[in-house]
């Protein structure tokens, strides 16, 4: 299945940056945030990133820090949320999934048991975002074999020559550019060079390319989408949650 590939190409027919929605699963519980996955996908959303909650999320500001330690205190684990994952697979046949997660609770469940499962429930691809690319061959090559890829996060600072290392050999995936330095979370203005960058990579990289930190605004995922492929969209979606409301982009 290219269900990743798929979700890109559909958006760009459309003349359209393809919608990648983050959420925390287990926050506010695990079966409001499977409502929730259900709910933006009814809205268009293109490619779901399912989020593991983890004790020590150094790269997400407050709203998703929050919300993963709620998850945890409710007792929410990697398995609760592949669990969850093949339940979302049955409704939702043709929506690329993308399991978000640190990668201590991946390697504390074992790479290739975590690799069977996960294929097992429906995930398309992985993003594990303290893996550094020197470190992740022995994890893709795993993968592989089970028909799920690997999503690279792109940082402000990387140069395009450890772009272009970064999604060698790597298909049915995108790459995942961060907007901002710094942790997630909406922002009310977003870097001024970001579209000269996002200019720069989407010319140079085979992948498509989706750009997420900061982003909160209807009109911001469409200032984006003229640079880049798709966008991203987490903390102002685990916000609505948090306040009792439905997840959407305004």
């Amino acid at each position: 299945m290219q269900r990743i590939t798929d979700a890109f190409a559909k958006a760009k027919s459309e003349n359209r940056g393809a919608f990648v929605a983050y959420f925390t699963m287990g926050f506010p519980s695990l079966a409001a945030s499977e409502k929730a996955v259900d709910d933006i996908i009814a809205q268009g959303a293109d490619v779901i990133e399912l989020g593991v909650p983890f004790s020590d999320p150094f790269a997400d500001g407050g709203v998703i820090r929050s919300a993963a330690y709620e998850a945890l205190r409710q007792g929410v684990s990697l398995a609760d949320v592949l669990a969850a994952a093949k339940r979302l697979r049955a409704k939702h046949p043709g929506t690329a999934f993308v399991l978000f997660s640190y990668y201590n609770p991946v390697f504390s469940m074992g790479l290739e048991a975590f690799a069977a499962l996960a294929a097992d429930s429906g995930i398309d691809a992985v993003l594990s975002v303290d893996l550094p690319l020197e470190e992740r061959e022995e994890f893709v090559e795993i993968l592989k074999p089970h028909g799920i890829s690997y999503i690279p996060l792109i940082a402000p600072n990387t140069p395009l020559a450890r772009i272009k290392e970064s999604e060698a050999g790597l298909e049915n995936s995108f790459l995942y550019v961060i907007t901002v330095k710094g942790t997630t979370g909406a922002r009310a203005e977003l870097p001024p060079d970001l579209t000269t960058r996002l200019d720069a990579i989407r010319a140079s990289a085979k992948l498509p390319i989706a750009a997420g930190f900061g982003i909160s605004t209807r009109a911001q995922a469409d200032e984006v989408s003229r640079h880049a492929d798709g966008f991203v969209v987490g903390t102002a979606l685990v916000k609505c949650l948090a306040e009792g409301k439905p997840p959407c982009l305004v």
